[in-house]
């Protein structure tokens, strides 16, 4: 390289600093000016609305408790959330990583805009990274009186791929972290925390691969600390009004008032309406066919927003309290996680683990199944050595959901996250065991003591492992096999079962370059 060549290249890289800089300072600049008023939870009353009447006696009467339901089913999961928008009379507050404008997402932006023509307030607080493509549909949300929606660490650059990935280009360490967090709360008395986005995937609605995965229905003490954690999120420097970046919707109310009402109307929405029908309303939360876990140790617990802007971690963070749930294992650790890069760290901390005695098992995403193939080629490297030290690993089938969705999809993917420790304690929330939920994402979930609730979680483990749904790991020599037990004859795999070359080489070569920390 001669020195003319690399005296342009540290000019372009002092340029490329100089304008990174000059657009932190710029985006601080903006986002102080911009930011919205303040606002908390609305409190709890004891009959005010259809959700107190239904829930409010039944808290009553576990006081200092948490009240636990298991959402594992897709169309469950839609229709809790659907109920708990209907019922409501006084708050709605929806926090989501991802929520998409197809058709379940419109069949729930729906629901909240009839929920706020009743009266109801509505805060929805969405990560700027996956909404570029419904700021039409959250503008015009956000004209109702009673509905603001506010963008987590956004960019400004709202119109046009160049311009926002140029913006995102420079301000890449601050975009990098994203708030991964999932929260449905409904007048401060259910509040639905777990692993599932909104969006055709995680409702069986999606043709062609739906989600596996998996919710906690919360009453109780609980729901108090999952108001506390929104407002927090929802006062902080990064949660910028979407009236501040989008001046003028492109869709006006009226017109999406139109739109969701045909989509309502339309057959697809036949099955999900049905559902709801046959449903006695909110009450059907805490009556007939669902089991409520009740416990004095089960809590919310998250990462601070201050964790998207860099700050020091502190032993209160989701981290460190999770490892030193699971490390208190003194038997069994199962762990369910679809996006799964334990590090070198990890994978020292889980042999010590079986050095101990501990049965540790994992359930993750095969390379077919998996919609990031980047977290696959970082987990990948890691299959050897934890097989040779006793560590039990599945891996979902691409076609692991053997009953199909309610549109003819047979394509699954895992995306529960959730651990069960000596069939007593566990949890379920949005916190991947990788490096990116350890160090850059904010994450949630419900962190509980109580051993029906971490028995059904067991079931609900041994469900996916078995082999209808998941590949067997095992080792010969240095050679891995994926045993399909399910298979008739029984087949052993040699090579990553039904990826395609493609797959198996993008995987291959992202394994060897050095991004683990960003997966």
């Amino acid at each position: 390289m001669t020195r003319k060549t690399v005296k342009w290249l540290a000019i372009a890289l002092l340029a490329f600093v100089l304008a990174s800089l000059a657009a932190l300072w710029s985006y601080g600049r903006f986002a102080h000016q911009v930011r919205g008023p303040s606002s908390h939870a609305l409190p709890a009353q004891a009959a005010a609305t259809q959700v107190d009447r239904a829930i409010a006696p039944v808290a009553q009467a576990h006081a200092g408790q948490t009240g636990m339901v298991l959402l594992a089913d897709n169309v469950d999961a839609f229709a809790a959330r659907s109920l708990l928008a209907r019922g409501a009379g006084r708050s709605l507050d929806l926090q989501y990583y991802m929520w998409h404008p197809d058709f379940t997402g419109n069949l729930l932006y729906g629901e909240i805009l009839q929920a706020a023509d009743r009266g109801v307030r509505v805060r929805l607080l969405l990560d700027d990274l996956n909404v570029r493509g419904s700021r039409s549909v959250l503008a015009a949300l956000d004209s109702h009186p009673l509905i603001e929606v506010r963008m987590f660490n956004p960019t400004r650059a709202r119109e046009g791929t160049f311009m926002r990935g140029v913006e995102m280009l420079l301000r890449m360490v601050s975009v990098n972290r994203r708030m991964h967090n999932k929260a449905w709360i409904a007048d401060g008395q259910v509040a639905i925390v777990g692993g599932r986005n909104v969006g055709d995937e995680y409702f069986d609605a999606a043709r062609d691969t739906n989600f596996m995965d998996t919710d906690v229905a919360v009453l109780g003490d609980a729901v108090g600390e999952a108001s506390r954690e929104f407002d927090a999120y929802w006062n902080s420097p990064n949660a910028i009004p979407l009236s501040a970046l989008v001046k003028q919707p492109s869709t006006e109310l009226p017109a999406l008032r139109q739109t969701l009402a045909t989509g309502l109307g339309s057959p697809s929405a036949k099955p999900y309406l049905q559902k709801l029908a046959q449903s006695p309303g909110v009450r059907s939360l805490v009556e007939g066919q669902r089991t409520i876990h009740w416990s004095k140790a089960a809590h919310i617990i998250s990462d601070p927003p201050e964790k998207a802007a860099g700050a020091t971690p502190a032993p209160d963070w989701m981290t460190p309290v999770l490892i030193h749930d699971m490390a208190s294992t003194q038997h069994q650790l199962l762990l369910i996680s679809p996006y799964f890069v334990p590090g070198d760290a990890g994978l020292r901390w889980m042999s010590d683990l079986r050095r101990r005695g501990v049965e540790l098992g994992v359930l993750t995403n095969s390379l077919a199944a998996n919609d990031v193939v980047a977290v696959h080629g970082g987990y990948a490297g890691y299959r050897v050595p934890l097989l040779r030290r006793g560590v039990a690993l599945y891996e979902l089938k691409a076609n692991g959901k053997p009953d199909g969705s309610l549109f003819g999809s047979s394509g699954a993917s895992l995306h529960t996250k959730a651990f069960v420790v000596d069939g007593r304690t566990g949890f379920v929330g949005s916190f991947n065991l990788d490096p990116r939920s350890m160090n850059l994402n904010t994450e949630m979930g419900l962190l509980f003591e109580q051993p029906d609730m971490a028995r059904e979680l067991q079931r609900l483990y041994a469900r996916k492992t078995a082999p209808p749904v998941s590949y067997r790991l095992t080792l010969t020599g240095d050679g891995l096999n994926w045993h399909d037990d399910a298979a008739k004859p029984p087949r052993i795999w040699t090579r990553e079962p039904e990826a395609s070359v493609w797959r198996r080489g993008a995987a291959k070569v992202i394994g060897w370059l050095p991004v683990e920390s960003q997966l």
